[in-house]
């Protein structure tokens, strides 16, 4: 499935563009796991439903379903909204779909990172991720697009970019013991800028506060525009965030990007702190060997967590106490874009947000 070519992006001539550069569309899963998505999944359902309505107004979407959930799919979606049948372990395309890279001339291709469930034997969040890990080259193979296989374990969500050659990451994720802390920082780094085709790599030490991916740098933060960071920052200085956040800061407010300039850092609000209840964790059916998720966990609510699609941003409505600020200063940081709130809890209790749902396929022409 999608031709896979030898080299590298950077070899090529490729980049990752910012995820605020043209798209030709975005690529969702259907949430099925019932160890994640609690009541048959029926409320993930309905939330993922709203934000695939709000992408599928502005730009095409395409849904994979597994055959078993195909007709729910469909009767909860969009007509606009295109289904394909593929079967994955669960429902993260930013983490499991490829990170797609583009040339000066419209080319367009798929890069297809080692998946194993956030950690595999050591960390993982399920013991079974084969079918997570084939899931970038269906995709690649449904766009037309010829595939790079990287070596290095690592995840969508735990790249951002700015498009012109900085490229966002955790120590915390990149390094971590069930991914590449055999390969050592310097030949991540490597690794990352060859699959990327970034000039530079800025590495934040961690991510959000019990964040089950391992510090995913898209939970942290956002490069809405290639000078732009907007950083999660909890006000209460005793929150177990708030020094992860600070120390975000300080590698934020000393980096610069490749041009020498500095990146302007927004903070927002984080939600909560919020806890799966009771009632949410008695919907869930533990499954062997799968993440045991309680009463009292805290969730790692973000709102960096947030998407951009064609004059839009799609931000996860989390906390009544902070949704309307949050969106405030996205607004006020984003005026060329509609900002469209959406109730968010159910995706956030299967342990992400709409950055984590979604996979945006750049503009150009697949090569």
């Amino acid at each position: 499935m999608g031709e896979v070519i030898s080299g590298t992006p950077a070899a090529d001539g490729y980049r990752m563009p910012g995820e605020f550069e043209s798209h030709a569309g975005t690529w969702m899963l259907w949430p099925e796991r019932g160890d994640t998505w609690r009541e048959g999944a029926g409320p993930a359902e309905e939330a993922f439903a709203a934000v695939a309505a709000a992408i599928v107004e502005v730009e095409p979407l395409t849904v994979g379903v597994s055959p078993r959930r195909a007709d729910r799919a469909r009767a909860c979606l969009p007509a606009a909204v295109r289904l394909v049948e593929l079967d994955s372990n669960d429902a993260w395309m930013r983490d499991v779909g490829p990170t797609v890279v583009v040339d000066g001339a419209g080319g367009r291709r798929a890069v297809d990172w080692t998946f194993n469930a956030w950690g595999g034997d050591v960390h993982g969040l399920y013991p079974d991720w084969q079918a997570d890990d084939a899931v970038a080259a269906a995709v690649a193979d449904r766009e037309g697009m010829q595939r790079y296989r990287s070596p290095l374990i690592q995840e969508g969500g735990g790249v951002h970019c700015d498009g012109s050659g900085t490229v966002f990451v955790t120590e915390e994720c990149v390094l971590s013991a069930g991914r590449n802390a055999a390969l050592g920082r310097a030949r991540c780094e490597e690794l990352l800028k060859a699959y990327t085709g970034a000039e530079q790599l800025i590495w934040l030490p961690r991510g959000v506060f019990e964040d089950e991916t391992t510090g995913h740098v898209d939970n942290l933060l956002h490069v809405p525009a290639p000078d732009l960071v907007l950083l999660n920052w909890p006000d209460d200085p005793w929150d177990p965030q708030h020094v992860r956040s600070a120390e975000a800061l300080a590698v934020l407010e000393a980096a610069r990007d490749t041009d020498g300039n500095p990146f302007r850092v927004v903070k927002l609000p984080m939600p909560g702190p919020l806890h799966m209840t009771e009632t949410e964790a008695e919907g869930l059916v533990p499954a062997p060997g799968g993440k045991p998720r309680a009463a009292g966990d805290r969730l790692a609510g973000s709102y960096a967590n947030f998407y951009l699609v064609e004059g839009r941003v799609l931000v996860p409505m989390l906390d009544p106490r902070t949704d309307e600020e949050a969106c405030r200063i996205i607004a006020e940081a984003l005026p060329d874009r509609d900002v469209v709130g959406i109730p968010a809890r159910e995706i956030l209790l299967g342990g992400g947000n709409i950055h984590c749902i979604t996979q945006q396929i750049p503009a150009g022409n697949p090569q």
